[in-house]
């Protein structure tokens, strides 16, 4: 299955392997999920993840940033139609628009249902649990 995750689930799967973020980061490792992305969200991936202050294991980050590079489908999606209040957050949902893809995100309340084009945007639990019912 496809999907398109939001750096702030990155973030906290690489903090935290137990939680629904973690557990979605280990599908991705193992191959059951691919993640969907653009050069932007690349570039935010890089950059969130090399911050000092987070203090993410270098190691980790890399080998998942290794998967989502390999495995990953990287796509040029149009630009997003409408401004979001943080730019940085139109990218996911226009890679998640281009692909027919679910958008995976800690921060639902950046994504109002009023701008979303269609783009279900699900929280990290809620999507385990779709996954869980589809098997």
């Amino acid at each position: 299955m496809r999907v398109v995750l939001d750096t702030n689930v990155v973030v906290s799967g690489l903090l935290s392997e137990q939680g629904p973020p973690g557990q979605l980061l280990g599908l991705v490792a193992t191959g059951q999920l691919t993640l969907a992305y653009d050069a932007r969200l690349w570039a935010e991936y890089l950059d969130v993840l090399a911050r000092p202050e987070l203090e993410i294991r270098t190691k980790e980050a890399r080998a998942i940033l290794d998967v989502i590079e390999e495995d990953g489908l990287l796509l040029t999606p149009s630009p997003w139609p409408h401004r979001l209040p943080d730019p940085d957050d139109e990218a996911p949902l226009a890679v998640a628009a281009a692909g027919g893809f679910m958008l995976v995100t800690g921060n639902q309340r950046h994504f109002p249902v009023s701008i979303r084009e269609g783009v279900r945007v699900l929280k990290p639990g809620e999507f385990l649990a779709l996954l869980r019912g589809a098997r």
